[in-house]
């Protein structure tokens, strides 16, 4: 199976999981997924200063900067795989 592929079941096997994984873990998982679909953040980021939660995403997918959609794949089908354990 391609890459590509595993990925995508990835993505829908994240859906299915028995027990909810924690915030952290899925602020990694967005992450992970938004950098191997769209690639590295546009650079602006939340406007409204109390929307801590699209501040958190912004600063997780921002981690991610520079880090090949391949690699953010890879990574993601990984993590996946451990939380289906």
């Amino acid at each position: 199976m391609e890459l590509q592929q595993q990925f995508e079941a990835a993505a829908a096997a994240s859906k299915t999981l028995t027990e909810k994984p924690s915030n952290e873990i899925l602020l990694q998982l967005y992450a992970l997924y938004k950098q191997a679909t769209e690639g590295d953040i546009p650079s602006e980021a939340a406007s409204n200063p109390f929307d801590f939660v699209a501040k958190a995403k912004h600063s997780a997918w921002e981690e991610q900067k520079g880090k090949s959609q391949a690699t953010a794949m890879q990574e993601y089908i990984e993590l996946v795989g451990r939380l289906k354990g």
